[in-house]
């Protein structure tokens, strides 16, 4: 058991992981940080933290453990407004979904002290943000991506794995570089084609009466259009290169059923429809890879 989690974010994500370890009673004291006092305020009230800080530096006082739940293009400054408090006795962790980003901000503010910080990424979220959404069940069964540094500490990897895996989820790892490659094509690029699909709608004059008519379908594919903008924004540029990659495969893709759409070719079109539907029937969520 930890005794003080020093959470920097109060959101979503930071404050799921806070009720996670109450719940699981993997920590005595929970002491937070937000930019905004009133979502300090509103976790103190829902239970998420005990107390809250004035600073980041202030809620990394005293912490065994600490987790920085900050928007990616924010994980800089907080290094450099915690760095130095950072020591090898304290588990340093973020929740960023870009890591090549977040370990070159750990290289740059940390320096030496990076020793003490373990990058995750917990496959998990909601479209909805704030703590008010917080959930302690939200890492449960799902994947969490630790990416170390080369000069992490081992035994803080196998204390992160500890802790990810004592509030329900499963722990793989990977490098930083193979894991935005991997998270460009299965999460950022349906994200940003989710944002591009709905704008297209609601650009034409119909779109109104289009959205009247849209069922449990549509509702499913466009989900994700809702999520948090800022988060999205920072996201989406940080893993830049890798998404714009993975959309070079998507307008190939999109590009074979249009010409077969053009040239009225029915066969062709449900033998591609046909290998596409066994191939997703027979993915599964989370599933392993197949060696």
């Amino acid at each position: 058991m930890f005794k003080q989690l020093g959470l920097i974010g109060c959101g979503l994500m930071g404050g799921s992981f806070a009720l996670a370890m109450k719940q699981a009673g993997l920590v005595e004291r929970v002491i937070g940080y937000s930019k905004s006092p009133s979502t300090t305020e509103r976790a103190k009230q829902l239970g998420v933290i005990d107390q809250s800080a004035e600073s980041a530096l202030l809620a990394v006082s005293g912490a065994d453990i600490v987790l920085i739940a900050v928007p990616v293009a924010a994980t800089d400054a907080t290094f450099r407004a915690i760095r130095h408090l950072v020591s090898p006795d304290v588990l340093f962790m973020d929740v960023g979904s870009t890591k090549r980003d977040v370990v070159d901000a750990a290289r740059r503010s940390l320096k030496e002290r990076a020793v003490a910080f373990v990058p995750a990424h917990p496959v998990a979220g909601k479209e909805l943000s704030g703590v008010q959404h917080a959930d302690a069940q939200l890492y449960r069964d799902r994947q969490v991506i630790l990416t170390p540094l080369p000069q992490t500490l081992p035994t803080l990897v196998e204390k992160a794995r500890a802790v990810w895996t004592g509030i329900g989820a499963h722990v793989r790892l990977m490098t930083p570089e193979a894991h935005d490659a991997a998270f460009a094509a299965v999460s950022h690029l349906p994200h940003l084609l989710a944002f591009a699909y709905f704008t297209g709608i609601l650009q034409q004059p119909e779109s109104e009466d289009f959205l009247a008519l849209a069922g449990p379908g549509f509702r499913d594919f466009t989900r994700i259009a809702a999520s948090d903008p800022a988060v999205w924004r920072d996201i989406l540029i940080a893993n830049r290169e890798e998404v714009l990659r993975q959309s070079e495969y998507f307008r190939g893709a999109l590009g074979v059923l249009e010409q077969t759409l053009r040239d009225c070719q029915g066969e062709s079109l449900e033998a591609l429809v046909q290998g596409i539907s066994e191939a997703r029937a027979q993915w599964r969520l989370g599933a392993p890879r197949r060696s």
